[in-house]
């Protein structure tokens, strides 16, 4: 086995072989009192999920991992961690390679996804967010190819261990600056780094799909389209389009 990667300062690995899936294992350690920074890593998951409840396929040669946040905000506010964890991962892949961020949370490299970001969150009183695990799959080995897929796979090479390490010190650092400066610098961050204003997008909300050209995000990480019907904002839904 590879050298243990070394986190943030304070920050603690829980690393195992196998897990039905590591957020449900970060949740339960949140729930029991573990502090932020807790990072579960497992080498394979045979539960893992995606957004919506889809099948994230989890083999052995890739990076599985779900670290404990408490952020001490509103749930409206917690979603900004999705944003937070995109920049991270787009941090850490290597020069010379394209990256694009797709609201509301994937990361694209050569045309390629290379990521999957899922956060589950748990309310305390007071309507205060008690913690946020933030479940992040990275393809690292290899690149997933399967019929489900609406995109092809990409994977950013070298080890599993180097990428932990090297995404956990981006969180941290992502995180100190998202507490530091507010969600305005994040959206700024991302809209950098997303499709072109103008492009062509479509959005499916349930059954409905909503055409229009992508006009960037609203202060609260909302996607704004400007449609033949007039300018829209789309709070929660899956983008179809290339762009954004």
């Amino acid at each position: 086995m590879s050298s243990t990667p070394v986190l943030p300062d304070g920050w603690t690995l829980v690393a195992l072989d196998s897990v039905g899936s590591t957020n449900d294992e970060a949740a339960h350690l949140a729930d029991a009192g573990a502090a932020e920074g807790t990072v579960v890593w497992a080498r394979q998951q045979t539960g893992g999920r995606g957004r919506r409840g889809r099948h994230w396929a989890s083999p052995a040669g890739n990076l599985y991992s779900s670290t404990i946040l408490r952020p001490d905000c509103t749930a409206l506010h917690a979603t900004e961690l999705g944003f937070v964890a995109a920049l991270a991962v787009s941090d850490i892949v290597p020069a010379g390679r394209e990256v694009k961020v797709k609201w509301p949370n994937d990361v694209m490299v050569d045309g390629g996804k290379i990521a999957g970001i899922l956060l589950e969150s748990s309310l305390g009183q007071g309507g205060l967010v008690e913690h946020v695990v933030a479940g992040i799959g990275i393809n690292v080995g290899f690149a997933p190819q399967l019929p489900e897929m609406r995109y092809p796979g990409a994977a950013l090479g070298g080890s599993v261990e180097v990428a932990l390490e090297k995404f956990t010190h981006a969180l941290a650092a992502r995180l100190a600056k998202w507490r530091r400066e507010g969600f305005e610098t994040v959206r700024e961050a991302w809209l950098a780094k997303a499709g072109p204003i103008g492009a062509k997008v479509d959005v499916k909300l349930g059954e409905e799909l909503v055409r229009g050209r992508f006009a960037g995000l609203d202060h609260e990480g909302a996607l704004l389209l400007d449609t033949p019907a007039g300018p829209r904002k789309i709070v929660s839904g899956e983008l179809l389009g290339r762009a954004a």
